[in-house]
């Protein structure tokens, strides 16, 4: 097992601190895009939901809303949410699972919980990410996927219970779909361990709780070191940490408004006005609610 050195703390790029967003009793840790970091690999866009705890009768609740251009990915720890969209997916997303929703050239979902969800006090906690899409599948026809828990690739690295949720590490590969060289694992350490990263273009190391060093660098709870080149690179834990460990090949840069991602800002201008005008296709069985195009 290599051990971290002071040539590794020099090629960790930035470490990201996470700006917190009350959404009404409910923290929403945004990580990226902020200003000087917009992308890590293909990622543009990583917020830590949670951990949050709801009464009876309350819960997230987001209504119908657009997205174009990139693949969304809900990842959960606790809880559960409801995806609907409007290819007529209608799927409960527990611990464990992936779901992936490609947006290509338009999709409206909505986020909600059951009503057997809502009836007890209940707790969430989970991650959502976005991926950008390669410039040729900007344009795909929308599509969803759920993958269930038990079928992602759960392994011991050197004692280090690790999944691989998106891509290929440590000789396995997540059979979630990929459009360009993307990775996403999880790992829980405990103080003193160590793990060897896989090789990537660009990674992003967050520590959902508990705290790593990579060489000198510290990288508390709900900070991301972005790190170049991450070949060879270790970690040790100095408490008990989960990680989560994104990155993949650089994808070059992408315009964010709202919730439309894309290569081409007059793509965006003409999504929003699609909205605006209500082109898009409605969620099903969520059709009567959306959230208006912030102006």
């Amino acid at each position: 097992m290599q051990s971290p050195d002071e040539t590794e703390s020099n090629r960790v790029g930035q470490v990201l601190t996470a700006k917190d967003k009350d959404l009404g009793g409910f923290s929403v840790r945004r990580l990226f895009p902020v200003t000087g970091r917009k992308m890590i690999g293909p990622w543009v866009f990583f917020d830590h939901m949670g951990p949050a705890t709801f009464p009876a009768g309350s819960g997230i609740n987001v209504r119908p809303h657009p997205h174009i251009g990139i693949a969304t990915v809900t990842y959960l720890f606790e809880g559960e949410i409801l995806h609907r969209d409007s290819l007529g997916n209608t799927q409960p997303i527990t611990p464990g699972d992936i779901n992936l929703m490609v947006a290509g050239s338009g999709i409206t979902h909505s986020e909600r919980e059951r009503p057997e969800v809502t009836a007890q006090e209940h707790r969430l906690h989970g991650l959502q990410l976005w991926l950008a899409l390669p410039e040729q599948d900007e344009e795909t026809d929308p599509a969803f996927f759920h993958v269930p828990a038990a079928t992602i690739p759960a392994l011991d690295v050197e004692g280090v219970p690790v999944r691989v949720l998106m891509g290929t590490a440590y000789g396995v590969t997540s059979p979630v779909p990929c459009f360009s060289p993307t990775l996403y694992i999880e790992a829980d350490l405990r103080p003193g361990q160590t793990l060897n990263l896989p090789d990537a273009e660009e990674l992003g190391v967050y520590t959902a709780s508990g705290t790593v060093k990579l060489g000198e660098a510290t990288v508390h709870t709900h900070c991301m070191a972005v790190l170049e080149d991450a070949k060879s690179m270790c970690l040790v834990a100095t408490e008990t940490t989960r990680l989560a460990v994104i990155g993949g090949s650089r994808l070059p840069p992408r315009f964010i408004d709202w919730n439309f991602v894309s290569s081409s800002k007059s793509r965006i201008e003409q999504a929003k006005e699609d909205w605006r005008q209500g082109r898009f296709a409605n969620v099903v069985g969520d059709e009567t609610e959306f959230i208006p195009l912030p102006e």
